[in-house]
């Protein structure tokens, strides 16, 4: 059993923390405190081929396995977790594009997504409807040779940069179960009656945009139907988003790791009562916890994503990464401000951003009740093993 990167992953681990380091770091915390598009850093990223994680080799793309996947995320999630946030949504939209798309959608869209040329997103979450996408009230009534989407998303990442939007719908909105009257269509940037309606405000994860959108009488080719066949939406989209909970898994766990690093490294420099604050066994106890739970966090997402690299059906795995690291994140950023004390308090601090930017790990991608209801029943079925 074999717990140790690739001579690969570690070359491209590296080259990630040089990025990160160099570009993201000395700007995260005044860009962040500003919501400042990070166009500078977007740009890096597109030169260093990061928009084609997803995208397969014969598109242009890297075709990178999930655990160098994994990597990327929390290597930037340390730096800036709103930067992996710009790649996360456009990652998820190419896995779904290469994986489900017919061969003409393939070609138009992967060689450009891939360079970063055109951006994406995925249009899921609505008002009404976030957990239960079974819930959702957008639809698209077919209409000749097109579809005329009418509804309204929310919470969309990347919304004002996509170029197409996979929008989930409705084409058969009197199908039971639901699900099999689910679609996803390609929605392309500037098509009439799509319109981003406004930025949404956020406590954390700043840098990116989450908006809220408005489909009003749209219209889209036929051939904007993802993978050709009506019906399949929901399908396709779970399939994705266990790679997206890999991705957030990794996301936090980039947060839980920033903060241990930054709790470390103030014990070893603040004193108090003549001695370093690293000496005093309250803290020693606080820091050991947050060293097994970073550790923990890290061993789980990376076996989601060897699993995923054998090519198995990961939801199990996904799922158990996903809810563990981001609790971890959550604990980690809390405990951090409090080696720091009145400082942790302290928008000077990086600590206090890591504080804001934790919580989301534990919504974005399904909320952690429901990873655990789906371990559960992956357990109680048999589908799922552990041991």
């Amino acid at each position: 059993m074999d717990f140790e990167l690739t001579d690969e992953q570690r070359q491209f681990r590296d080259a990630l923390r040089a990025f990160v380091d160099k570009e993201i770091r000395p700007v995260a915390r005044e860009w962040e405190a500003t919501d400042r598009y990070p166009t500078e850093i977007v740009a890096t990223m597109r030169r260093m081929g990061l928009f084609g994680l997803t995208v397969p080799e014969e598109y242009g793309g890297l075709g990178a396995d999930m655990v160098s996947f994994a990597l990327v995320f929390e290597e930037i999630a340390k730096g800036w977790m709103g930067i992996a946030g710009i790649l996360g949504s456009h990652s998820l939209s190419c896995w779904l594009i290469a994986r489900h798309g017919t061969d003409a959608q393939r070609r138009r869209y992967l060689p450009d997504l891939a360079t970063g040329a055109r951006r994406t997103g995925i249009a899921l979450t609505e008002p009404d409807a976030g957990t239960d996408l079974q819930g959702i009230r957008t639809v698209a009534r077919r209409d000749g040779d097109d579809y005329v989407i009418s509804g309204r998303k929310t919470w969309i990442t990347n919304a004002r940069h996509a170029d197409p939007l996979p929008v989930l719908v409705k084409t058969d909105p009197a199908a039971s179960p639901a699900h099999r009257g689910m679609s996803v269509l390609l929605v392309e940037a500037g098509t009439p009656g799509f319109e981003v309606l406004r930025d949404l405000p956020k406590l954390g994860y700043k840098g990116t945009e989450s908006c809220e959108i408005l489909f009003e009488d749209c219209r889209v080719p036929a051939s904007a139907l993802l993978g050709g066949v009506e019906g399949r939406g929901m399908q396709q989209v779970l399939s994705g988003l266990e790679t997206g909970r890999i991705n957030v898994a990794a996301r936090a766990l980039g947060i839980a790791q920033a903060a241990y690093d930054e709790a470390l490294r103030y014990a070893g420099q603040r004193k108090a009562f003549g001695s370093q604050i690293s000496e005093f066994q309250a803290i020693q106890l606080r820091l050991a916890d947050m060293a097994m739970q970073v550790q923990s966090a890290r061993l789980m997402v990376y076996w989601a994503a060897s699993r995923a690299d054998a090519g198995r059906r990961v939801d199990l795995e996904a799922g158990m990464a996903k809810a563990f690291a981001s609790e971890a994140a959550a604990a980690c950023a809390l405990s951090a401000m409090q080696v720091h004390g009145g400082y942790g308090y302290s928008k000077e601090f990086d600590v206090e951003r890591l504080y804001r930017d934790a919580p989301l790990m534990m919504i974005g991608e399904g909320t952690n009740d429901i990873q655990r209801i789906v371990i559960a029943k992956a357990l109680t079925s048999g589908k799922g093993t552990i041991g």
